[in-house]
């Protein structure tokens, strides 16, 4: 029986796969080496793979091509690309490339369409769709772009008096295309039954009439449908759509500026190796779905627009640890101490428990062993102990697999030998957004190195060092211990 790391993942899954492969017992992340980074930048450090952000936004574009081809669909298909997921200008000029439209959130979204507008990475005649209960700040920010001729801004209404502020503050001749949020139902296992965010649905054609229908000022263009949990093929999900569809039709009616939704809540990213999920299905039902709702009740069919966050930058990013040690704190649990924290680099698996796809860089050919893996704060919960596919975390011994090798003792390091590396992928969206990049970090844990890696106009990979790591000095000085 091959008991060797190597072994475990080729009786378990496919592999090697399309991102993820093993070359001479060091893995390979999209053809990068990442043996080459750790030698070059040492750890810990966060990758972003940038080719991948293109990949998955034409992926999309042609998933959502063939199915309005296969139904034989007449509106248009538009990717948005949510600013939230992360907000560095190398993701969003990477994105931007490849003809996309964006969606922000809060007031200093704007600022940083005012900035891609002045280096030429964006036009106006991008779709601006703005999302979020809105601060007087935010609806400002929108107003001062619609009245500079940004007529492809939308702002989408998340309550009803929000439309006052563009009532008082937009001075453009033209209408200001509008968006109504509908506030999405629950699933059950949540703990409340009406999301927080959007307009109640009972709500919304008394609203149109009495203060969008008639007014010159404005005109309603998008429904914006947006699911927590993401596109997941269960029947809470199409019941959910259908119903959003039906509400399009009520409003299209009496409504016949109305010519789009939004869907909200992207597709899923790949956790493990193992993962399955049918895009194409997917897209093809939604496109479906739609049409059939709209030909049921007679009334033209919209253009479709979705928001992809994590689906857009998720699968490019990545964190390197190395193990600095191991530790047996009883007679069956084995730790494994990284070189940074979970809760600073990867808050997710701290916060709502996120699984990421994790893999050692080396030793493939070691046997493995389950084990718990440790952060370096002393927070009870900086632990990442079980994968998305199984309830264990399995990774190679830390020796060459001696059977008559000493058993480690507690807090011993791995010596002169290179140590275990192992990588957290899929990583790309959220996480600096919510740890704070630079900053203050639990128990002073520095921000890591961050890596980009690239392709240059002669097709070779490129790596340069975004930021280093982030330095006493800097948190002392946030700190206010020196000047």
């Amino acid at each position: 029986m091959n008991n060797t790391y190597r072994g475990l993942v080729d009786q378990t899954f496919h592999f090697p796969q399309e991102d993820f492969d093993v070359h001479e017992n060091y893995l390979q992340f999209n053809g990068v080496d990442i043996k080459k980074l750790i030698d070059k930048y040492g750890t810990p450090f966060k990758l972003t793979y940038l080719p991948k952000i293109g990949m998955q936004i034409n992926r999309a574009k042609q998933l959502f091509a063939n199915a309005i081809k296969k139904h034989k669909y007449p509106g248009t298909y538009n990717y948005c690309y949510c600013t939230k997921s992360s907000h560095f200008s190398f993701i969003v000029e990477e994105a931007l490339k490849h003809d996309i439209h964006l969606e922000t959130s809060f007031a200093y979204d704007i600022d940083i369409i005012r900035q891609l507008h002045a280096k030429k990475k964006i036009n106006k005649d991008r779709f601006i769709i703005c999302n979020g209960y809105k601060t007087k700040q935010y609806t400002r920010a929108i107003s001062k772009l619609v009245n500079e001729g940004w007529n492809k801004v939308i702002p989408v209404l998340d309550n009803k008096e929000e439309i006052e502020d563009y009532q008082k503050f937009v001075r453009s001749k033209e209408p200001v295309n509008l968006g109504i949020r509908i506030a999405a139902e629950e699933e059950p296992t949540f703990d409340f039954y009406t999301s927080r965010l959007g307009i109640r649905k009972e709500d919304v054609l008394e609203f149109y009439v009495d203060k969008i229908k008639g007014n010159n000022k404005f005109q309603l263009k998008m429904l914006h449908f947006f699911m927590n949990k993401g596109i997941k093929d269960d029947i809470y999900y199409w019941s959910s759509l259908s119903k959003v569809i039906n509400l399009y039709c009520q409003l299209k009616k009496i409504c016949p500026e109305l010519d789009s939704i939004n869907i909200g809540g992207g597709f899923p990213i790949k956790h493990n190796l193992g993962f399955d999920y049918d895009y194409q299905y997917m897209a093809n039902e939604i496109v479906s779905t739609i049409k059939s709702v709209c030909k049921k009740n007679k009334v033209d069919m919209p253009n479709i627009f979705t928001e992809f966050g994590s689906f857009t930058v998720g699968e490019a990013g990545a964190v390197i640890y190395s193990v600095l040690g191991e530790k047996m704190q009883n007679d069956r649990e084995i730790w494994y101490m990284i070189d940074s924290s979970f809760i600073t680099t990867l808050p997710d698996t701290w916060g709502i428990g996120e699984k990421f796809l994790m893999l050692p860089i080396n030793r493939w050919e070691n046997e493995y062993q389950e084990v718990h893996l440790g952060g370096l704060t002393c927070d009870g919960h900086d632990f990442y102990t079980s994968e998305e596919h199984i309830n264990a975390v399995f990774l190679p011994k830390l020796d060459d697999g001696n059977k008559d090798a000493p058993a480690p003792q507690a807090g011993t390091p791995t010596g002169e030998k290179e140590p275990l590396y192992i990588g957290f992928f899929h990583t790309g969206a959220y996480q600096d957004q919510l740890s704070g990049y630079g900053g203050i970090k639990h128990c002073m844990i520095p921000s890591p190195k961050h890596v980009i890696v690239d392709i240059d106009k002669n097709g070779q990979l490129e790596d340069w060092l975004y930021a280093k790591e982030q330095s006493p000095l800097s948190m002392l000085k946030i700190l206010g211990y020196v000047k």
